[in-house]
């Protein structure tokens, strides 16, 4: 198991990665954004657990290859894909090959998926010819409580 926080060097500034993508790139967020605080001040650590790993203390890139899967549980994250590639300057993450991102119940599924630490919002592109799936629980707004009936409201004409 390795911690991102115990990383040497620019490796401990904070997860993130980046991605070329095309402008016209798919958004989604598939949970509230978190509100940030000073990035040096929280430790928020992260597992990441693949086939191999590597680390480029120059550059601040961390890169897993093969079954990869991530715990987040300061973001309520976890994630597998096929490779990871963690940018600490950039502050992103991004997974390629048979995305699944799973956050508080909400899932989002994609060949790539982004995830933009500071913003707390991911990005996902489809494999080609495909779709980008998401999957989101929408809690009913007027919820009764365990044991009592509501009736229906009408609406006004």
């Amino acid at each position: 198991m390795m911690s991102f926080a115990k990383l040497p060097g620019l490796l401990m500034l904070r997860l993130g990665l980046t991605l070329m993508l095309p402008v016209a790139a798919l958004f989604g967020s598939i949970a509230p954004t978190y509100p940030q605080t000073n990035p040096a001040a929280v430790d928020r650590p992260l597992t990441l657990r693949s086939d191999i790993q590597e680390a480029d203390a120059k550059t601040g890139v961390v890169t897993a290859r093969g079954n990869v899967q991530i715990d987040y549980p300061a973001r309520q994250i976890q994630a597998t894909a096929a490779q990871a590639q963690y940018f600490s300057k950039e502050r992103r993450i991004v997974l390629s090959g048979d995305v699944y991102v799973l956050q508080e119940g909400n899932s989002l599924r994609g060949e790539n998926i982004v995830y933009l630490i500071d913003e707390g919002r991911f990005i996902a592109l489809p494999k080609s010819n495909r779709q980008v799936e998401s999957i989101y629980l929408v809690p009913e707004e007027n919820a009764a409580a365990p044991g009592t009936q509501t009736a229906p409201a009408t609406p006004e004409f």
